[in-house]
């Protein structure tokens, strides 16, 4: 290593251990295997992007570091995170410059997405890779069971709206993600359309059958109102 260069590898393994150790084990989704799994993507666009080994040392940290907040805050955990990185990195041997870089990066995959550079593209479009992706269904299971545990959140038909509303709203951002992943995010948005489309057809469903009760029952009601009320004839004994 350089004495100008920063400790990379002393930096991920440090906060690898900490994310181990730290993070809540109720983070269904959340957890250290989200950060390996944006990692591991990460890399295959950044290598698709052709970018210098120093921003590709800079976008491992970030990758590490971007959920590093959920430690001590569930909302607003970008913010925490980097505040974890502005502390810790220093040790390490990072300046200011990488910092705010890794920063920029960190911040960047907040919801809704708004990259501003090569670096923001990427780890943005590696921390939602899974929506375009096979294992999509098991991964978002996953975070509406986090959901539940952190947001209250039990009802299934609600989170299949939000999903609807988000994947409509999500736009990848590299060519990487636009070749490989668009295809199949489509796919994965038809079919929570059809499933939500259902929910609305089993309420109006219930609705109409709701309605025809209430006119069945009025009718019934209007019925006895205008029907002739059966009079009692009684007759007279005759006086013989």
């Amino acid at each position: 290593m350089k004495k100008d260069q920063p400790d990379y590898i002393g930096a991920e393994l440090y906060i690898l251990e900490t994310l181990d150790k730290k993070l809540p084990k109720d983070l269904f989704y959340h957890g250290l295997h989200h950060t390996r799994d944006v990692y591991g993507a990460a890399m295959l666009i950044a290598k698709s992007e052709d970018i210098s080994h120093e921003d590709l040392n800079l976008l491992k940290i970030a990758t590490m570091f971007h959920d590093a907040g959920f430690i001590t805050h569930y909302k607003n955990h970008e913010d925490a995170g980097c505040k974890l990185a502005q502390k810790v990195l220093p040790r390490f041997g990072f300046d200011k410059k990488r910092i705010k870089i890794i920063e920029g990066m960190i911040l960047a995959t907040k919801i809704p997405q708004a990259p501003k550079t090569q670096l923001e593209r990427i780890i943005c479009d590696a921390d939602l890779d899974y929506l375009g992706r096979d294992d999509f269904r098991d991964i978002a299971k996953t975070l509406f069971d986090e959901l539940k545990v952190y947001m209250n959140m039990k009802d299934e038909k609600v989170w299949n709206s939000i999903q609807l509303n988000f994947l409509k709203n999500h736009r990848y951002h590299t060519a990487y993600s636009q070749k490989r992943r668009e295809a199949k995010k489509q796919k994965h948005l038809k079919e929570i359309i059809k499933l939500v489309e259902s929910y609305n057809k089993d309420q109006q469903d219930t609705q109409i059958d709701k309605s025809a009760k209430k006119e069945t029952v009025a009718k019934k009601s209007a019925k006895k109102a205008v029907a002739p009320k059966k009079v009692a004839i009684v007759k007279k004994k005759s006086n013989k």
